[in-house]
């Protein structure tokens, strides 16, 4: 071999958590800049925090350091959380954060620990910026007969309630090998602050090669620039899961972001099947950006089967059933109205017990949900009308025996059941004769309507 050549092995290893980059990287810029000057501050805070295993430490002075540099190196760390803890008592721009950090202590080189927790800090400081799709874990069972083949046939058992066990380092090694054999990746896992999660970050090479030989014949071109960041949310004791789209961190990817999703998806249960013991996931079409309506749709809580008007038998405070014996006691509604209606003009009065029916029928329809503010609101509903009636209006010139067609509704808003159930109250939408899944009840975002009962996409869903 010629002197000076280099040697690339293979390996399936994961990148290690003190993997450095340049703090003058495009990505790290790019993370960095759209955080907060508080989360700057309080993401340096919780790296000098961390001393142990050395992964976050930032550059100390040298006795033989120029001390004319714009950005002085600390002496100690307990110097340099006094100056982080100064930097927050006042105020300033952002700017001068970002600096202090890049140019300054951390000149040496940000590590794949601190640049996941970056990249995790702008989740938390805006929870809607991921768009998360929920899928169902369900144990596969074996089926006595077998196929052609003669090979094993499995079929999905939906009313088991197991669940599979799981090890955070186990499910790494395992998620390695059968999902991303030919690519290297960073795995990060954390703590969400507020919900009962268990959010695992994979920062994707496409690469295993990129490192050593190829890039170094192009001085311009970078391993970053393929790639992607894809977000998995286990909840706690629940057979959900929760995954995103694979977003480019770069401004190149040869591989699609579908692609890389679709073997994820198949990996998964691979890497959460263990001997005997195999599992499969589900789509459940529930689709948000918002992580509380996840958890409170697909989660361990009493509100899974429970949506629309059935979310009364949820609420913890209530304990009555329709089965107890003795009836509460009945509100007298009319003495209510006797006093201030009494007064008002007739059409006025008629108005109000109007009203007051129309939200009376939302409270049946919605239950406690479908409120504004209450934190589970879904963004966007999509349902496909399927042979769907058309009125005579619109039916000039078609046979009316076969006057159908499929129709695409669409609603879309911050809260979408909380508009409608706005919508049920002022009197725009019916709500005797409304069907169930516009108050949530089957619990998806894509479906299908045939025959009045909602058909998730692709099979799943509903019924």
């Amino acid at each position: 071999m010629a002197n000076g050549s280099a040697l690339s092995v293979p390996t399936t290893a994961r990148i290690p958590s003190s993997l450095r980059i340049s703090s003058s990287s495009p990505i790290v810029q790019r993370i960095f800049n759209r955080l907060s000057r508080a989360s700057l501050i309080q993401l340096a805070l919780d790296w000098l925090d961390i001393r142990s295993d050395g992964v976050s430490f930032p550059v100390f002075r040298q006795s033989s350091q120029d001390d004319g540099d714009f950005y002085p190196p600390a002496d100690s760390v307990e110097e340099l959380q006094e100056l982080y803890l100064a930097m927050a008592e006042r105020k300033g721009p952002k700017r001068e954060v970002v600096d202090r950090m890049l140019e300054g202590d951390w000149r040496a080189g940000i590590t794949m620990y601190q640049l996941a927790m970056a990249d995790l800090q702008y989740l938390y400081d805006h929870p809607t910026s991921q768009k998360w799709t929920s899928y169902h874990i369900l144990p596969l069972r074996p089926q006595p007969t077998s196929n052609s083949a003669g090979n094993n046939v499995f079929h999905v058992d939906k009313k088991s309630m197991e669940m599979p066990r799981f090890h955070p380092s186990s499910f790494l090694e395992k998620l390695q090998l059968e999902v991303l054999p030919d690519s290297k990746t960073h795995c990060h896992f954390d703590r969400h602050k507020t919900l009962p999660l268990l959010i695992l970050r994979l920062f994707i090479f496409e690469s295993p090669y990129s490192f050593d030989v190829r890039h170094r014949v192009s001085k311009d071109a970078s391993p970053m620039d393929s790639a992607r960041t894809i977000y998995l949310a286990f909840p706690d004791s629940a057979p959900f899961l929760y995954l995103t789209k694979p977003q480019a961190v770069g401004p190149s990817s040869a591989v699609d972001s579908k692609t890389i999703k679709a073997i994820i998806v198949d990996g998964i249960p691979k890497a959460l099947s263990r001997p005997r013991q195999r599992y499969t996931l589900k789509p459940t079409d529930l689709v948000t950006n918002n992580l509380s309506a996840l958890l409170y749709t697909n989660s361990s809580g009493r509100t899974n089967a429970a949506g629309g008007g059935w979310s009364v038998y949820a609420d913890e405070k209530k304990k009555d059933t329709p089965l107890e014996r003795v009836l509460p006691t009945a509100q007298n509604a009319d003495s209510d109205e006797l006093g201030p209606t009494s007064k008002r003009k007739p059409q006025e009065a008629s108005d109000a017990r109007a009203l007051k029916r129309r939200k009376q029928v939302a409270k049946g329809r919605f239950g406690i949900s479908a409120l504004p503010g209450d934190g589970t609101g879904i963004e966007r509903m999509d349902v496909v009308l399927s042979n769907a009636k058309l009125s005579n209006r619109d039916t000039a010139g078609i046979d009316h025996e076969n006057s159908t067609a499929s129709v695409r509704v669409c609603f879309a808003g911050s809260h979408v059941f909380a508009g409608i159930r706005q919508l049920v109250e002022c009197g725009a939408i019916d709500g005797e004769t409304m069907p169930g899944w516009m108050t949530g009840e089957e619990g998806v975002t894509v479906g299908t309507v045939e025959n009045g009962r909602m058909r998730g996409h692709k099979g799943s869903g509903g019924v």
